[in-house]
C-alpha cells in the first residue's frame, strides 16, 4: 500500500511540475521557411527538451488552406512537447500572450519593384504586426524578425510597440553568422563548431562585413587566431567577405527558392541562445539596437553586433579593437542601414 501511495504521489508530483506551455508565434507559416522550422521548435531544439510549446501559426488568408496541411503534419509527428496548434489570420489571435515571435513573413522583391517600393509594403505589414505585439503580447516577448529588410523591418516592428523593450527586438544576423563560420571551418579544414567569434556587423544585405579579425580556430586542440590558421590574408579580406555576403543570392541560382533549411537552422541557433546564453568566451552575432554602443554606430538602427547573452538579455561586447580596413566597411553597411530607416520612417509618417 505504502509502495503504490508513493507511486502515485510521484506521479501527482511530476505533473504538477511540469512547465507551463509557452506561446510561440510563427508568421509567414505557410511558407518554405516555416515548413523548415516548425518541427525543430515543436520536438524541443529551441525552447528545451522539458517545455511544452502552444504554436500559433499566422498567414495571409488565401494560404489558410496549406496551413491545414502544415498543421495535420505537425500533428502527425506525435510531438510530446506540442500541446496546441493554432492556425489563423487573425492577429487577435496570433499575437495574444506570445512568450515569443518569429516574424518570417513579409513582402518579397518582385521583378521591376523599386527598393523604396518594397520598403514601403512591408513599413506597413511591419507597423501593423508592432501594433499587435503592443496590443496583443506579453510585453516580456522576445521578437526575432525574419523577413527582409530584416533590419529595418525589425526598427519598424520596435517602433509600433512603444511598451515593449527595444532590447526585446531582434533580427536575424545567425545565418551569415554560420555561413562564415563555415567558410572558415572548411578552409582550415576543421568541423564548424571549431570556429568561434566570428562577426556579422551591419545590415543583413550585401553590404554587411563579416570579420574574423577576432575569431579563434581550435587546431589540434590549440587555438589559434583565425589569421593565422587560414594562412590567407587575400582570402580573408577579398573572396571569403564576398562568399558570405552574396552567399543568399547564390543559393537561390543553385535552387531557384530561397535558403529555407539553413534559414530555419539560423533562426533554432538564435532563439535558443537568445533563451539559454551563449557559452563562456564566445559571442555570436545579432542584429540588435544600437543604442549607447561603443563602436561610434549611429544610435538609432538595428545593427548586427556581436552579442553575448545571459539570462535572456544580450549585452553588445564592447572593447574589441578596429582597424581601418574594418572600420571602412562598417561604416560602409551602418550608411545603407541610415539610408533606409529614413525612407522607412517617411512612410511609416503617412
Amino acid at each position: 500500500m505504502l509502495t503504490l501511495l508513493t507511486a502515485m504521489y510521484i506521479v501527482v508530483r511530476a505533473a504538477s511540475s511540469e512547465a507551463d506551455p509557452i506561446r510561440v508565434l510563427v508568421t509567414g507559416a505557410a511558407g518554405q521557411i516555416a515548413y523548415s522550422l516548425l518541427y525543430s521548435i515543436a520536438k524541443g531544439d529551441v525552447f528545451g527538451k522539458d517545455q511544452p510549446i502552444i504554436l500559433v501559426l499566422l498567414d495571409i488568408p488565401p494560404m489558410l488552406p496549406v496551413l491545414d496541411g502544415v498543421v495535420m503534419e505537425l500533428q502527425d509527428c506525435a510531438l510530446p512537447l506540442l500541446r496546441e496548434v493554432i492556425p489563423t489570420d487573425k492577429v487577435e489571435l496570433g499575437f495574444k500572450d506570445l512568450d515569443a515571435a518569429i516574424l518570417v513573413g513579409s513582402m518579397p522583391r518582385k521583378e521591376g519593384m523599386e527598393r523604396k517600393d518594397l520598403l514601403k509594403a512591408n513599413v506597413a505589414i511591419f507597423k501593423a504586426q508592432g501594433a499587435a505585439l503592443e496590443k496583443y503580447a506579453k510585453k516580456t516577448v522576445r521578437v526575432l524578425v525574419v523577413g527582409n529588410p530584416a533590419n529595418t523591418n525589425c526598427l519598424i516592428a520596435s517602433k509600433s510597440a512603444p511598451s515593449i523593450p527595444k532590447e526585446n527586438f531582434s533580427c536575424l544576423t545567425r545565418l551569415d553568422h554560420n555561413r562564415a563560420r563555415s567558410q572558415v571551418a572548411m578552409r582550415c579544414g576543421v568541423p564548424a563548431d571549431a570556429v568561434k567569434n566570428v562577426i556579422i556587423w551591419g545590415n543583413h544585405s550585401s553590404t554587411q562585413y563579416p570579420d574574423v579579425h577576432h575569431a579563434m580556430v581550435n587546431v589540434h586542440g590549440k587555438e589559434v587566431e583565425a589569421y593565422s590558421a587560414v594562412k590567407d590574408d587575400s582570402w580573408l579580406k577579398g573572396d571569403f567577405i564576398s562568399t558570405v555576403q552574396l552567399r543568399g543570392a547564390a543559393v537561390i541560382k543553385a535552387r531557384k527558392l530561397s535558403s529555407a533549411m539553413s534559414a530555419a537552422k539560423a533562426i533554432c541557433d538564435h532563439m535558443r541562445d537568445w533563451w539559454f546564453g551563449t557559452l563562456d568566451g564566445e559571442f555570436m552575432s545579432m542584429g540588435v539596437y544600437a543604442g549607447g554602443n561603443s563602436y561610434g554606430i549611429p544610435e538609432d538602427l538595428i545593427y548586427s553586433f556581436p552579442v553575448h547573452i545571459k539570462n535572456k538579455s544580450w549585452n553588445i561586447h564592447d572593447g574589441l579593437p578596429i582597424n581601418d580596413f574594418s572600420r571602412a566597411k562598417m561604416d560602409a553597411t551602418a550608411a545603407e542601414l541610415v539610408e533606409e530607416r529614413d525612407t522607412a520612417l517617411s512612410f511609416l509618417s503617412q
